[in-house]
Parts: C-alpha cells; sequence; structure tokens
C-alpha cells in the first residue's frame, strides 16, 4: 500500500447527543449532536496536530453511520478501513450538561456495529501503513471479537517494529466484573510499549498506591514507558531505562467538562513521542492538552492545532 500513516487507531466511535440545558436528562427538550469515543477523540486529536491517521471500525448502515464517518472525514481522518453492516446498527449516546463535576452518560450500544469488529475485519497492509498503534481496553470490553481483534493488532505491530499505547480507559460497567477487567487490561498491558494509566486506574489494575509503584509493576512486565496521570497536579513518568519524573499540570481557568481529558492527554504524549520529543516534552504536552480538553464544553472541543498548542504552551511558561 503506497498510503503512509503516522498512527493508526480501532473502537467505536458513537453518535452523541450533548444536552443543550441542564438539568436531568429525561426532562430536557434540546439536544445537540457530536462525534464521541475515546479513540475517536485520540485520532481527531493527532489529525489537528497533523499527524496522518487512520481510524478502523464497523458502523451500521444507518444516518448515525454516515454522520460518523462524515465527521471522521471533516478532521482529515483516514476512513478507508471502515467497513459498513446491515444487521447492526450504529451506537450512540445521550449526555448532560452540567455546571460542575461529571455529566451524566447514558449509552445505548449493546450490539452495536462496531462491537462485531473481528479478525476478518483486520487488512494487514493498511496497518502495516502506519507507524504507530494506539489502543484502549474499551474494544475488549465489548466482545470476545473485538478483543481478539485488539491483541491481534498489537502484537502485528510490534512484530512489525511499529509502537503501540495503550490508555486503560477504565469502563466497568462494560466488564462482566472487576476481576476480568483487571486481567484483561494488564495482559493487554504486556504488549504495549507505551503505557498511559490515571492513579486511580494504577491503583485498581495493581493494588499498588503510588505512581513509582505502579509503573514499576509495569515495567517489570515489559512496558518500555508508563506515563501515570496524576490531574491537576500533572502527570509521572518512568522509562525501562531508568528515567523518570513529575511534570507539572497546567493551570486551568474552569473546569467545564472532564470528559475526553484522558484523550486529550495521551494525544499530547503520542505526538510527541512520535516526533521524537524527550518523554519529559512528551509529558507536558500531554499535560497541556489535557487541560485544553477540561476547559472545553464538548469532548472533542478542546483538541488543538499546532498553532493553538503553541500559543497555549507558550502562554504557560
Amino acid at each position: 500500500m503506497s498510503k503512509q500513516l503516522n498512527a493508526v487507531t480501532f473502537g467505536e466511535p458513537m453518535a452523541m447527543f450533548y444536552a443543550n440545558e441542564t438539568g436531568p436528562l429525561h426532562e430536557v427538550t434540546s439536544f445537540s449532536k457530536a462525534l464521541a469515543g475515546a479513540e475517536s477523540n485520540v485520532a481527531t486529536g493527532l489529525s489537528r496536530l497533523a499527524h496522518k491517521t487512520g481510524y478502523v471500525t464497523k458502523l451500521g448502515e444507518d444516518n448515525f453511520g454516515q454522520f460518523i464517518a462524515m465527521a471522521l472525514n471533516k478532521e482529515g481522518i483516514d476512513t478507508d478501513s471502515i467497513t459498513y453492516t446491515k444487521e447492526f446498527s450504529t451506537g450512540m449516546l445521550i449526555k448532560s450538561k452540567v455546571l460542575t463535576g461529571d455529566p451524566k452518560v447514558e449509552y445505548f450500544r449493546k450490539n452495536s456495529a462496531a462491537s462485531k469488529l473481528s479478525l476478518a475485519d483486520f487488512d494487514e497492509s493498511y496497518f502495516a501503513s502506519a507507524g504507530h498503534l494506539h489502543v484502549t481496553s474499551i474494544s475488549s470490553a465489548l466482545s470476545k471479537t473485538c478483543h481478539e481483534f485488539s491483541l491481534h493488532a498489537m502484537e502485528f505491530m510490534k512484530k512489525n517494529g511499529k509502537t503501540v499505547s495503550l490508555d486503560p480507559n477504565l469502563r466497568p460497567t462494560l466488564w462482566p466484573d472487576t476481576e476480568t477487567m483487571v486481567h484483561t487490561i494488564n495482559d493487554l498491558a504486556t504488549r504495549c510499549d507505551w503505557f498511559l494509566p490515571g492513579l486511580s486506574e494504577g491503583k485498581i489494575l495493581t493494588g499498588l498506591e503510588t505512581p513509582e509503584e505502579i509503573a514499576g509493576y509495569y515495567l517489570q512486565r515489559g512496558v518500555s514507558l508508563v506515563v501515570i496521570k496524576l490531574g491537576p497536579e500533572g502527570a509521572y513518568y518512568k522509562t525501562a531505562a531508568g528515567e523518570e519524573g513529575y511534570v507539572d499540570g497546567f493551570k486551568v481557568k474552569e473546569v467545564v467538562d472532564t470528559v475526553g481529558a484522558g484523550d486529550g492527554f495521551a494525544v499530547g504524549v503520542i505526538s510527541a513521542m512520535l516526533e521524537q520529543l524527550t518523554v519529559a516534552e512528551a509529558v507536558r504536552r500531554g499535560n497541556a492538552i489535557g487541560a485544553l480538553a477540561v476547559m472545553s464544553p464538548g469532548d472533542m472541543d478542546g483538541l488543538p492545532t499546532r498553532e493553538g498548542l503553541e500559543q497555549f504552551m507558550n502562554a504557560s511558561v
């Protein structure tokens, strides 16, 4: 394949209807529509920073599927490896509007088209055209076939000398139980190069308490870089070569919506690592985009262009 991608990801993009007014969702009468999904957030962020990015999924042959493909293309994301099905519908969600705290989200994704993604949908030449693969554990939680796809994609990329990042993106309600969730995600982690958990996620997954302990747990299992998100305080990182440190977070004027902050952080780290910046610089960029994300109302509204990112980071020096 002549096409070359800087990065590729896969998962379940959804049509999101977010409330235009505060209050219980059943009382809200006005909604706006947008694209949602952890992996599509990351693909969008990378694309806005001029990294050619591909997105792989399965969509229903319905209006939501058409909307998602259109939204991805509008962001410059390559969709040539998306497949479609008449048998299953595209997933969707509704999200409340809040003035403080986390919004309420309700998903309508059971037996969605994306959950039917399987090894039959894996295009070797497409993945081989990318230098990096980003994965979340959400895909593995959706179905057995999605989990098989995740394992195969990670193993294929590693075998072909590519880098792989993993954001655990814990979604306990998608898993049958906590034990299965922990075991599966820790197994996925042994197959990645860069692991990006939040501190609370790391505690759940390892039973350990400190960033240093959690990082050590995964480094001992073959991960080359562990970056642990610490919220407003910033992040901690440690590499297999022994490099480590804390990187301060950026000052946030007002927290508007925390959804998508972790995805923004992943965009920062991955893009900087692909540009061969230092690990500390990559984590600082992750902190910056995470801060921009929480100051914006939508999942993707805060994902910056390169110019916007530079302006924000320079203004914060």
